[in-house]
């Protein structure tokens, strides 16, 4: 088969005809997820599709930025994974694309959900709480408790021994910093941080970076997704998974088709495909132990279970709001960020 972009079967940004999926063409992607998961299921459709994939790997805030910053004329086609939040703060900006997939009714609730919020401009693939991971060989060599609950994490004995990330780059860093505002309110929530400010080692611009850096051991704890913190435990570093006692917020990985998208049917091509069973079922051969969000999915026997771990009830409407996130992120680099610095 002669390969051709799909682009040169468009006119005026309409599809001619729709190719089929086996069709060659090409896509430009942008992975908020871990590289690793993010080279599989690339290499994986490539193979399966013939469809050239272009992926760049970026975190959710710094993806959303981009997105915004390119609106008139973008570079990417479609983003998938990465924290919800900047998913649904992209669709009501308007910058992404109404599209339901004929996948959707083989999802489950709280993906469906992700997407009707969004007026099906962006849609759940998995799920995942937020905790952190600790080195267990860091904190029995200098005798330091395991950490249970939020309110230990500003124990003085941890002072340099917590790495986070920065909320305004990383989506991961956005969850905890809207989880703990509506766990304690937004006064106490930023008291909090501006506490816990003095246990930080260092804010990363990655969400999986604080652990991977506890996996290392470069620091003593990381607060990241807990099933960030299960991959580290699979690779066999001592590094042990908690969900806070006080409760915690947890993601909806999101997946979104940018709005003037050039390669369009390719993005829809990967949209289908990464919601497939079999597809979702794989991801943990790249030790990513998310939930996945088609029921008929394998659950890897490592991933963190709801039923097992206090939720919130996290409010995506409000949180996922982008004036919301303006005034969290700017609140945050007032009063914890400057003093960071």
């Amino acid at each position: 088969m002669k390969t051709k972009t799909l682009s040169l079967v468009l006119f005026a940004g309409t599809a001619l005809a729709a190719l089929p999926a086996q069709a060659a063409g090409s896509l430009n992607l942008i992975c908020s997820a871990d590289v690793v998961i993010c080279e599989q299921m690339t290499g994986d459709f490539q193979k399966e599709t013939g469809i050239k994939v272009n992926m760049v790997r970026l975190s959710s805030g710094e993806t959303y930025a981009k997105v915004r910053a390119e609106a008139r004329n973008p570079k990417t086609d479609i983003w998938w994974a990465g924290t919800g939040d900047p998913h649904l703060q992209a669709a009501s900006d308007g910058l992404t694309l109404e599209y339901k997939s004929p996948m959707l009714d083989q999802l489950q609730d709280w993906a469906k959900k992700q997407a009707e919020g969004s007026g099906y401009r962006t849609v759940g693939v998995y799920a995942g709480a937020l905790g952190w991971g600790y080195n267990t060989e860091i904190f029995s060599k200098k005798g330091l408790k395991e950490p249970k609950c939020w309110a230990d994490l500003l124990d003085t004995s941890l002072k340099g021994e917590v790495q986070m990330a920065n909320p305004n780059s990383s989506g991961t860093a956005y969850t905890a910093l809207a989880s703990l505002v509506q766990i304690m309110g937004e006064d106490q929530a930023f008291d909090y941080l501006k506490k816990l400010n003095g246990n930080i080692a260092q804010y990363t611009k990655s969400g999986s970076a604080p652990v991977k850096a506890a996996a290392r051991g470069e620091t003593g704890l990381g607060i990241v997704f807990m099933h960030d913190a299960v991959s580290q435990t699979a690779e066999g570093f001592p590094i042990k998974a908690i969900a806070p006692c006080e409760g915690t917020g947890y993601e909806i990985g999101s997946m979104s088709i940018i709005r003037g998208a050039k390669n369009l049917d390719s993005a829809k091509a990967w949209y289908d495909w990464a919601l497939k069973p079999e597809v979702q079922s794989r991801m943990k051969d790249a030790k990513s132990f998310q939930l996945p969000s088609n029921k008929s999915a394998e659950v890897p026997k490592e991933a963190p279970r709801f039923e097992d771990i206090k939720l919130i009830d996290y409010d995506f409407a409000t949180f996922g709001d982008a004036e919301k996130r303006k005034q969290l992120l700017e609140r945050w680099d007032r009063e914890v960020g400057a003093a960071a610095n």
